[in-house]
């Protein structure tokens, strides 16, 4: 390096100094601070960290990967302590670390002051620093600068005072905050005086727990463990790609989950996991979501346990042990942290121990001898189990009250009254505009035809697991004709001649007892799925004009040409936008080889 060489980053070569500032605990500028000293490779590295911590900081950094703990009395009565977590992903740590590697000197900037002076610690998403470089981001950042104060002004000029006795006659690399950074340049500019002494504390090292790493680390320990494994690679940003560490993490945890519950995520979930963490992410004006917010949406789209396995996935760091030479504490998020939110989950586990059972209560029947139940299926005919129908029809008229609700709103006209109150006063629109003063009415057109057939699409079956496919009819006026795919029911049996199978996708129409069969119709062999033949026959068999398509993703446009040459619509409604506990509970199937299988089937169903 030579002196009054112009860096990438504009400004920030100041003689002998460079200046490197970062975003403190985030792994891309940790990243970027390995890089720049394997680059540059100066002779002095300076560090905005507290002088008088800097034996047991570099114990704590000697201790790596192993996560330490420096602790130190806040004030001078010493009833509360400040924590310093010291881990990988940090890129004062990193600095340090990397520093010793190649022979640097270091300097520890900060003064012995009791209290270190609050500064705003708000900075954008540090993902971005992928996609836009380094440079512009603190380009971006300085653009508006951080409020500063006295105590702030002075806390720079020690630091200042610090790097100006540094060695004069080699490079100095300068790691310092974002926030602390035009501070410091403008301290630069002058001598300052040496600062007061500051009074002595006796600092101690401990070791955190596993269990707790998820709470108190800024980057989650998953990530971390990453960049721990991949530090000394060539380019280790191509492993610690944020995104790329997330999307690995859920899936992690859909494995756990799935091996603990038995249960499996639909794609749409998965989708929705997405878009509400990204929502979640925009709430707090970032970029990328953050453990809390993965854990939220796992939460909010799943259940409890999911959520619970992605926060123990995230959390895990393999080379953190329970008991070392140091004492382990247990530490929690408001003893690190200032801002801490809180979220409480809700698992529920299955119960070992067998219950009490009422007096008369009759077990579920079991075979006497493995495939007794399968002997009896005689193969003459199908048929449904009439509860089911109930619940299932049910369910249809709720998705047709759905799509007729959907149709009215569309039709609906709101404006200011001027001189008809048409088909009333919107409540919501008047609020809304409470400032103009003026009176919204609403009105409502009338909607052309009804609501027929209903298409229900759990999963359209891009792996060919629903290969059971069936169409059977109505068998009185108010029960629809149906056609569906689902696993086979026969490969799993639960009663003599009942089979249980899981819906992959459903058709129903009324009025019964008209429809072929969907699946050997040769007019929708020009289909691709399974889910889109149902949508096709729904538009076949509709004496509606609106036909009801509900599922994750809504239909080609092909399908929607489809319907207008039949005179037909499709009302789309997601998937999603339904009770996943309920679509869970209509999923399941039985099929009973012969009508007389019924009388008894409720002793063998669940």
């Amino acid at each position: 390096m030579t002196a009054g060489r112009e860096d990438p980053a504009g400004s920030l070569v100041r003689g002998r100094f460079t200046y490197f500032p970062v975003a403190p605990g985030r792994v891309e500028f940790a990243v970027e601070v390995r890089r720049a000293l394997l680059e540059m490779m100066p002779g002095v590295v300076a560090v905005e960290l507290p002088g008088w911590l800097e034996q047991i900081y570099l114990a704590a950094v000697d201790r790596l990967p192993l996560i330490s703990a420096i602790v130190y009395p806040e004030d001078e009565e010493g009833e509360q302590g400040v924590y310093l977590l010291v881990e990988p992903a940090d890129p004062f740590v990193e600095a340090v670390r990397t520093a010793r590697e190649i022979g640097a000197e270091l300097v520890f900037l900060e003064p012995d002051s009791l209290h270190r002076p609050h500064m705003p610690d708000l900075y954008p998403d540090t993902y971005a620093v992928r996609h836009i470089g380094r440079e512009r981001y603190v380009d971006a950042y300085r653009i508006q600068p951080q409020p500063r104060d006295e105590e702030m002004a002075e806390h720079a000029a020690a630091m200042a005072w610090r790097l100006q006795g540094a060695n004069p006659e080699v490079e100095t690399l300068v790691v310092v905050s974002l926030n602390a950074l035009d501070p410091l340049l403008d301290a630069m500019e002058s001598p300052q005086p040496e600062p007061r002494p500051g009074p002595s504390r006796e600092p101690d090292l401990v070791h955190p727990h596993p269990d707790t790493l998820g709470e108190i680390l800024v980057e989650m320990p998953y990530l971390q463990e990453r960049y721990e494994r991949s530090r000394l690679a060539a380019r280790p940003e191509e492993f610690l790609d944020r995104l790329r560490v997330q999307y690995s993490l859920l899936k992690e945890a859909e494995e756990q989950y799935a091996k603990e519950t038995g249960e499996r995520l639909a794609h749409w979930q998965r989708r929705l996991i997405a878009r509400f963490s990204r929502n979640l992410a925009a709430v707090d004006q970032q970029l990328t979501a953050s453990l809390y917010d993965l854990t939220m949406a796992a939460r909010a789209i799943v259940d409890d346990n999911y959520a619970w396995s992605v926060w123990t996935q995230a959390g895990g760091y393999a080379w953190q042990s329970e008991h070392t030479e140091l004492e382990t504490v247990r530490l929690t998020a408001a003893e690190v942290f200032v801002r801490t939110r809180k979220m409480r989950l809700r698992r529920r586990r299955p119960r070992p121990k067998q219950r009490l059972l009422p007096r008369n209560w009759k077990p579920r029947p079991k075979e006497q001898y493995p495939g007794e139940w399968a002997e009896a299926v005689d193969g003459s005919s199908i048929c449904s189990y009439p509860p089911e129908d109930l619940v299932i029809e049910e369910y249809g008229r709720f998705l047709k009250k759905q799509a007729r609700s959907l149709l009215s709103s569309e039709q609906t006209r709101v404006e200011p009254f001027t001189s008809s109150l048409y088909d009333g006063v919107d409540i919501r629109e008047t609020i809304r505009n409470w400032h103009e003063g003026k009176l919204y009415v609403r009105q409502e057109r009338r909607r052309a035809g009804d609501v027929g057939a209903v298409v229900i699409v759990f999963d359209e079956d891009r792996e060919e697991r629903y290969d059971y496919l069936t169409t059977w009819l109505g068998e009185h006026q108010n029960e629809s004709d149906m056609a569906f795919y689902s696993t086979r029911p026969f490969e799993r049996m639960v009663g003599p001649g009942i089979g249980r199978a899981e819906y992959g996708g459903l058709l129903m129409v009324l009025p019964p007892r008209r429809m072929m069969d969907v699946w050997t119709d040769p007019d929708y062999d020009f289909v691709e799925t399974k889910a889109e033949r149902l949508l096709v026959a729904a538009l076949d068999y509709s004496v509606e004009r609106h036909v009801v398509y509900a599922a994750t993703r809504p239909p080609r446009s092909l399908f929607r040409t489809i319907a207008n040459h039949l005179g037909r619509q499709i009302v789309y409604l997601p998937l999603g936008q339904l009770s996943p506990a309920r679509l869970k509970r209509l999923r399941v199937v039985h099929v009973l080889d012969h009508p007389s299988r019924r009388e008894g089937a409720k002793a063998y169903l669940w």
